[in-house]
């Protein structure tokens, strides 16, 4: 497979924000989603309203989510409304709850799933941003575009069939039947690959970015989240979204930045970097890459 191209900025600002996503050259057209993690109530690393609001605008885009597996306070869409506005995303764009009205299924055709849940409002957009935040996550290791793709993508439901790869869909069920470590880890990539070709399969486009900055070990999901254990790093931007997270995870490794050994312990103990090669095995993207600074 050939290399991968990823843009990267060292700059953390709403301008380069709207220029690395020029830089990637592929318009988003039609009605265009933009997911996020809208952060659970309590954390305080959450991507920031006043950081993508240019970008968000320049697309005419709509926030997307999806509800919560676990027992939070976005686990319903009510709820996670409320927190969205909380938090300041209602004030910049629309805000869509994906699974509000119900779920659907897209083809997954993995040795975990053979479906991926997702809600039903997905099927509306014709383009998508996949613009996360890079951080640490208590269960996956790491978050960046391909967590942000498959749980986050993912109905209630459906996160309770990733987190149990494949065991169940209910959430009541899922905390106590988890996998072994790597069978979750490959789940993600499974539905990361389902969201990405349902969007290619269907003549849609859907481009990735992650932001390092505020890099916790903790996720956004968390609402006892810790402060950051890192210097912030940059913007990077591709098409591809496995050589996109493996260019996040070469930058925390080779960073001189003392703080990565929380993170990197983090990643470690949940064996996180799995899903890099497995999700480069199943097709859905490639390790090789090409760094190509735009400053």
């Amino acid at each position: 497979m050939e290399k991968a191209t990823v843009c990267f900025t060292k700059e953390i600002t709403p301008e380069s924000l709207v220029k690395i996503y020029e830089k990637l050259g592929v318009e988003l057209k039609g009605n265009v989603g933009i997911k996020i993690s809208t952060g659970e109530a309590g954390s305080i690393n959450y991507l920031k309203p006043e950081l993508i609001e240019d970008l968000v605008k320049k697309l005419n885009g709509t926030i997307v989510e999806c509800n919560t597996a676990y027992d939070g306070k976005r686990n319903t869409a009510e709820d996670h409304m409320k927190v969205a506005e909380e938090h300041g995303f209602t004030a910049i764009a629309n805000v869509d709850i994906m699974d509000a009205e119900g779920e659907m299924e897209i083809p997954a055709n993995g040795k975990h799933l053979n479906v991926d849940i997702v809600g039903t409002h997905l099927a509306n957009y014709d383009s998508m941003l996949n613009l996360a935040h890079f951080k640490g996550h208590a269960m996956g290791g790491f978050g960046g575009v391909l967590k942000n793709q498959s749980i986050g993508f993912a109905s209630r439901n459906g996160k309770a069939y990733i987190h149990s790869a494949g065991f169940t869909k209910d959430p009541d069920e899922c905390w106590n039947n988890l996998p072994k470590q790597d069978d979750f880890v490959e789940s993600m990539a499974e539905a990361a690959k389902a969201v990405h070709d349902y969007f290619k399969n269907n003549g849609k486009e859907i481009l990735y970015i992650d932001v390092m900055n505020n890099m916790s070990v903790d996720c956004d999901c968390d609402a006892n989240q810790g402060k950051p254990v890192m210097k912030d790093i940059g913007i990077l931007a591709s098409l591809d979204p496995v050589a996109l997270d493996q260019a996040c995870i070469d930058l925390v490794w080779n960073s001189t930045d003392s703080g990565k050994d929380a993170l990197i312990a983090r990643i470690e103990r949940q064996n996180g970097r799995h899903i890099l090669p497995y999700a480069e095995e199943i097709g859905l993207g490639s390790r090789e890459y090409e760094l190509i600074e735009i400053d």
